[in-house]
C-alpha cells in the first residue's frame, strides 16, 4: 500500500470563475482523471495511468488504503496500475480490473461487498474467482454487477427485493444472478432500487417503489425486473436515493421518483413514471441523494435539487427546482459524480469537486464546507 506523498495540488475557485480550469501550481505533472465516483461522503477517482486513489470519510475502510482514518486528500488504493471501472456506495467501494476481476472494500454489515462475509474490509477484497466482471455498481446496503456474458449479479440486502430475488433472501454474502437473461448492459442502484438497461435499449427497474422511483407507474414494489415503460432507446440510466433519471439516444432526459427538493428538474410533484426534463441536447447525466447533474453536448454542465451544501454549484445553498448551469465552462464531460458533494471531469481530465466536505471529500485537504468550486488532480 502506497500512501500520497507528494502535496495534492487545490485551488479554492468561486463559481463564477469556473469558465477554465485553473493551472497546476506545480512542476509535477499530474496524472489526468479518466473516472470519477463518490459515495456518501467520500469520493474516488481512476487516472487515465489506471491507478485508483480515494478520500474522504473512511470509517468503514471505504478508501481501502487499510486505515479507518479520513483523508482530505486522495491515498493510492493499492498499487496495481489496471484499474477500470469504480463505484462508491454509501459506506462502501467496489472496482473492476482491466483482467476482469471484481474487487469490494469497506462496510459490508449486510453482505454488500461480496466476501462471503459481514465483515467490514480496510483493503480490496476479491469477490469470487471469476474473471469477466465488466461494471460494478454499489448502493447503500447492495451492489450489483455485469459480467461480459450480458448476465446481472446482485448482493447484498434485499429487504424490498432490490437483488431481483424473491422474498426467501433476506442478505447475500456472495453474487446472486438476477434472472436469466444474457442482455444487461449497464446497472444503477439507489437506496433500495435497482434499474438496469438491456442491449435492445430496453429500461428495467425493481425494488423499492415507495415514491415511484421505479417509473412503471404505480407505487407498487416489484420483487423483479419490471420494463419502464415501451420505448427501446433508452442510453443511460442513473438511480437516487428514492428517484432515477435516464438519457435516451434522441438526447432527451427523463427523471422519475421522489421529488421533494426538486430534483427531478421539473417542479416539486414525485412522478411515478418518466417526465422529460426540457431539451434534447443531453449527454450524461448523475444522481445522488437528491440531486440531479447532468452534461449536454455543448460541454456545458447542469445542477439542480437539493442544494443545503452547495452542489448544485450556483454559489449559493438554495435548493433549485429546474436546472441552473454551473459556470459558462464548455468543456465539462460525462464523467460527473452527483450526491451531497459532487465531482465532474473536463476534456482535459481536470477533476472538479464542491458541496459538502465535513469529511475531505472534495479533496482539497480541508474540511471546510460547504465548498464551492475546488480544482484538483490527481498527483
Amino acid at each position: 500500500m502506497r500512501i500520497l506523498h507528494r502535496a495534492i495540488i487545490a485551488v479554492v475557485m468561486v463559481i463564477g470563475a469556473v469558465g477554465g480550469p485553473a493551472s497546476p501550481a506545480s512542476a509535477d505533472a499530474p496524472a489526468a482523471v479518466a473516472k470519477v465516483a463518490e459515495g456518501h461522503e467520500h469520493t474516488c477517482a481512476i487516472g487515465t495511468d489506471a491507478t485508483l486513489w480515494c478520500w474522504g470519510g473512511n470509517t468503514s475502510g471505504q478508501l481501502g488504503d487499510g486505515t479507518t482514518t479520513n483523508r482530505t486528500t486522495p491515498v493510492r488504493v493499492g498499487d496495481a496500475t489496471n484499474w477500470a471501472t469504480v463505484d462508491a456506495g454509501t459506506g462502501h467501494t467496489c472496482a473492476t480490473r482491466t483482467d476482469g476481476t471484481l474487487w469490494c472494500w469497506g462496510g459490508n454489515f449486510r453482505g454488500q461487498l461480496g466476501d462471503g462475509s459481514t465483515t467490514n474490509r480496510t483493503s480490496p477484497v476479491r469477490v469470487g474467482t471469476a474473471a469477466t466482471w465488466a461494471d460494478v455498481n454499489a448502493g447503500s446496503n447492495h451492489t450489483c454487477a455485469t459480467r461480459t456474458d450480458g448476465t446481472l449479479w446482485c448482493w447484498g440486502f434485499n429487504r424490498h427485493n432490490q437483488l431481483g430475488q424473491d422474498g426467501s433472501v433476506y442478505v447475500a454474502t456472495t453474487p446472486l444472478q438476477v434472472g436469466t437473461a444474457t442482455t444487461w448492459r449497464s446497472v444503477t442502484l439507489g437506496f433500495a432500487h435497482t434499474c438496469a438497461t438491456r442491449t435492445d435499449r430496453t429500461l428495467w427497474c425493481w425494488g423499492d417503489n415507495s415514491s415511484g422511483q421505479l417509473g412503471v407507474g404505480s407505487l407498487l414494489y416489484k420483487t423483479s425486473p419490471t420494463q419502464v415503460g415501451t420505448a427501446t432507446t433508452w442510453a443511460t440510466v442513473t438511480a437516487g436515493y428514492t428517484f432515477t433519471c435516464a438519457t435516451r439516444a434522441d438526447g432527451t432526459l427523463w427523471c422519475w421518483g421522489e421529488n421533494g427538493y426538486g430534483q427531478l428538474g421539473v417542479g416539486t410533484t414525485y412522478q411515478t413514471a418518466p417526465v422529460e426534463v426540457g431539451g434534447t441536447s443531453w449527454a450524461g447525466v448523475n444522481v445522488g441523494n437528491d440531486t440531479t447533474c447532468a452534461s449536454r453536448t455543448d460541454g456545458s454542465l447542469w445542477c439542480w435539487g437539493n442544494n443545503a451544501n452547495g452542489q448544485v454549484g450556483d454559489g449559493t445553498t438554495t435548493h433549485r427546482f429546474t436546472p441552473v448551469r454551473v459556470g459558462t465552462g464548455t468543456t465539462w464531460t460525462s464523467g460527473i459524480a452527483a450526491g451531497y458533494h459532487v465531482c465532474a471531469v473536463r476534456t482535459d481530465g481536470s477533476l472538479w469537486c464542491w458541496g459538502a466536505n465535513w469529511s475531505g471529500q472534495t479533496g482539497d485537504g480541508t474540511t471546510i464546507s460547504p465548498r464551492l468550486i475546488t480544482y484538483r488532480t490527481l498527483p
